[in-house]
């Protein structure tokens, strides 16, 4: 899955900018999905599914129209993406995710600072001539949207180091800059790889290759066993 977020300071907008980008993507036929930061409690209000929420860590509402899960504590980014089964995935807020690349937006021109970190795409605005792109252009969101799908991605925050880079961040840097790609990164190409209920866990190459050996081993000395792809099923 691609993903690419948008960061700024409050009223920069950030949720504008995701909205319009949402549905751009949607009409280029993506399945697009939008994971965003809440400051404070998430609040709901006060029926059934709400008060579940007390009893239970994990709660689920499902309707004839739609559905909606409701987990309780804290989660990582990571953490969410493995419930999505989406094209692109557009992370609102989160300044401190450093595994892929982001769109800035700015109020003023003088803006940006800690925003400007080495994984901006490009920024944007509502005033023309302090960016990149204007939020309410049509033009440029449809610009923004083909720049976003072309060049989203997301390394794993494995900071495993077999890319040559010490930390997934500093990889993510060199690819936004266009001096790496994401086939850099070994943990999404490893020799082994694993889906539980059709996602894939990311393995670091040691971890990948300790699989591979210990599989290959033991298959080694069963009856009609012979090199080639192999394929193991746990139902």
């Amino acid at each position: 899955m691609k993903v690419i977020g948008i960061v700024g300071y409050k009223k920069s907008g950030k949720t504008t900018l995701a909205m319009r980008l949402s549905q751009e993507l949607s009409r280029m036929g993506c399945r697009v999905a939008i994971l965003k930061h809440v400051s404070g409690d998430i609040d709901f209000p006060d029926t059934d599914t709400s008060r579940l929420r007390s009893y239970a860590p994990f709660v689920s509402a499902i309707s004839s129209r739609e559905s909606e899960i409701i987990l309780k504590g804290e989660k990582t980014v990571e953490e969410i993406l493995k419930y999505l089964d989406h094209d692109i995935a557009l992370v609102e807020g989160f300044k401190k995710e450093r595994t892929f690349p982001r769109i800035v937006c700015i109020r003023n021109e003088g803006e940006g600072g800690e925003l400007f970190d080495g994984l901006r795409l490009f920024s944007a605005s509502f005033t023309e001539d302090i960016s990149d792109f204007n939020i309410l252009n049509d033009d440029h969101i449809k610009e923004m949207a083909a720049l976003a799908l072309e060049r989203s991605f997301k390394l794993p925050n494995l900071d495993c180091g077999h890319c040559g880079y010490e930390s997934c961040y500093e990889l993510a840097r060199e690819i936004v800059g266009g001096r790496e790609t994401i086939d850099k990164c070994v943990s999404l190409n490893p020799p082994v790889s694993i889906k539980i209920d059709g996602t894939m866990v990311p393995l670091n190459p040691f971890t990948s290759h300790m699989f591979k050996n210990t599989i290959v081993a033991m298959l080694s000395s069963l009856r009609g066993f012979k090199r080639g792809t192999v394929e193991i099923e746990i139902p």
